[in-house]
């Protein structure tokens, strides 16, 4: 099974950015489906960002819809990584980031289909 680890949190004023990083190990990330999702204090897990494994034809990129045009998803198959770029941030973009990886082919956004999971990092947007 992949090992995930999420880096790149922080405190940052609404409308900053930040950029989140996956770093895998232990196996190749570039033949996972991974996917980015938040968790708020008292809520329940949320999709946000989904990237396929190969690029033969382009990625397929899918985006909850409160993101969409604000954030975007990205790998880098050369270093085991995946990248979420987060800008024009909001007060309701703080929670818990984690990064999860999916070794089944299509798309998902679904937590119970992603099977690797990193310890998350926490963003917090001031207003």
């Amino acid at each position: 099974q992949v090992q995930l680890a999420e880096s790149g949190g922080g405190l940052v004023q609404a409308g900053g950015s930040l950029r989140l990083s996956c770093a895998a190990s232990g196996r190749t990330l570039s033949s996972y489906i991974v996917g980015w999702f938040r968790q708020a204090p008292g809520k329940e897990r949320e999709f946000v960002a989904t990237i396929s494994s190969n690029s033969w034809n382009g990625y397929n990129i899918r985006y909850a819809d409160f993101v969409k045009g604000r954030f975007a998803i990205s790998r880098d198959n050369a270093k085991n990584t995946v990248y979420l770029q987060m800008n024009t941030l909001k007060p309701e973009d703080t929670a818990v980031y984690y990064c999860a990886a999916r070794d089944s082919s299509g798309y998902s956004s679904h937590v119970r289909d992603f099977g690797s999971w990193g310890q998350g990092t926490q963003v917090t947007v001031s207003s």
